[in-house]
């Protein structure tokens, strides 16, 4: 059984994107990673260039004229995939990394299924870490869990602005992917930035979705970036190890995180994450895939 792990990425240096410890904790199970790297204004390429000689880049030009839903992200994805040759694609975007705990447990669940017609693709859990590395976001605000490892078929399309993954059949169709639910983990470290950083990250992200009209008429207008959402709570767990280091160095301004600095949830919302905490369920759940 081979694995090939693919990601894309651009300007990930002065957006403040972990990809190379995301890139870094994909290398110990991977056969080889292929990474899509965006016509970029940093150093971006050249430091995915210097990480191993089981990483290779395909070079990409971003058509910043697509702002519809976020396309050009499923885009990129799929030229990553396109050159995986693997049994089993994994996939981690710039702002996701592995816990070195889940490496054995994702390649036996690999293993298990590879050859169970009825499993595509596996599950992830995850963590959205926000505002700090203590914190993590709760709440129906942030997805639970989305396809991250699949058998590669060749029929594999990244879906909308690349959260998950179909199948696209001979005829043209499209479909969910069979899923089987793993204990595997993402860590989320997409809302983790220093308020100015992160400030510019939301702005480059918007422009993936909206034209200028709407930039300038819904995003303030201020220097940093308002770190608060509706709800966040402690994280008693691990890190994983790589990211020990930038930890350690941002330590000087996630101290300044206020967890009670929150937004007053919508009604609906404050009902349904009420239910879900008491019961475990999500009314109204998005799933992009069929769980087996």
């Amino acid at each position: 059984m081979t694995i090939s792990g693919f990601s894309f990425v651009r300007n990930g240096d002065i957006l403040g994107y972990p990809f190379v410890e995301s890139l870094r904790s994909l290398l110990p199970i991977c056969d080889e990673i292929i990474v899509a790297v965006g016509n970029s204004n940093d150093l971006t390429r050249e430091k995915i260039q210097n990480l191993s000689d089981n990483i290779r880049i395909i070079d990409t030009i971003w058509d910043d004229n697509k702002r519809l839903h976020g396309s050009i992200l499923a885009e990129q994805t799929d030229i990553a995939l396109s050159h995986c040759k693997g049994d089993w694609c994994i996939y981690l975007q710039a702002d996701e990394v592995l816990h070195e705990d889940d490496y054995s447990l994702i390649k036996r669940e690999m293993s298990n299924a590879l050859g169970e017609k009825s499993i595509e693709s596996l599950l992830f859990r995850w963590h959205h870490f926000f505002g700090s590395y203590d914190f993590t976001g709760v709440g129906r605000q942030w997805y639970r869990r989305e396809i991250r490892a699949f058998k590669n078929t060749g029929k594999v399309i990244s879906w909308r602005d690349a959260q998950g993954f179909r199948c696209k059949n001979d005829d043209g169709t499209i479909r969910k992917l069979y899923a089987y639910q793993t204990e595997a983990r993402i860590f989320h470290y997409g809302w983790v930035r220093h308020p100015r950083i992160q400030k510019a990250k939301q702005l480059a992200f918007h422009r993936l979705y909206h034209d200028d009209k709407w930039l300038e008429e819904n995003i303030p207008q201020s220097d940093e970036f308002e770190c608060n959402c509706y709800e966040v709570q402690p994280f008693t767990q691990t890190h994983p190890e790589i990211m020990r280091h930038r930890i350690e160095n941002d330590s000087s301004w996630t101290k300044h995180f206020d967890p009670t600095r929150t937004l007053k949830k919508p009604f609906a919302m404050a009902v349904t994450d009420y239910i879900e905490k008491i019961t475990g369920f999500r009314i109204g759940e998005y799933k992009n895939f069929i769980e087996v």
